[in-house]
């Protein structure tokens, strides 16, 4: 704390013993050292005192953090992909309020209730035909002969 050597300590020690003297010397130094303990307990408590309120901003954050947390998984275990795609083709086909635009609404006349099936007929394709063993035997591969090379 204090860049004080022996050397200055021992110079500091002489001119104390001259300026109080050898018989109340001691009384002094016992003081001293009580107001220094003093000092010491109350820097101690302070920084103690300081470190407890770092720990409880820091709990403070951490519950807010947890929170917040807590908060978005509870929207997940809530969430009703059904009802929410509902809302959102309810609002894109709402009718506009009268008076805000003369633009016709972009919604069909009339749209099939949810709970009804709509049955679609469209014919498939039909598969290709399997392929055998005779189809690849009608397609030769050339002969060596035939392709221009000797035998």
């Amino acid at each position: 704390m204090f860049d004080i050597g022996w050397g200055e300590l021992v110079v500091i020690g002489i001119v104390a013993l001259i300026a109080i003297g050898p018989k109340e010397l001691p009384i002094v130094l016992r003081t001293l050292g009580q107001y220094m303990a003093k000092v010491r307990r109350m820097a101690s408590e302070f920084q103690g005192q300081f470190q407890e309120a770092m720990r409880e901003a820091e709990m403070a954050d951490l519950k807010k953090q947890a929170e917040d947390l807590k908060s978005s998984v509870s929207d997940f275990t809530n969430f009703d992909p059904m009802a929410s795609t509902q809302k959102e083709i309810e609002r894109a086909f709402e009718m506009p309020e009268a008076g805000k635009t003369d633009q016709p609404s972009a919604a069909p006349a009339a749209l099939p209730e949810p709970t009804q099936q709509v049955e679609v007929n469209v014919p498939l394709p039909e598969p290709p035909s399997p392929v055998s063993e005779k189809d690849f035997a009608a397609v030769e591969a050339p002969s060596p002969k035939q392709a221009g090379g000797t035998a």
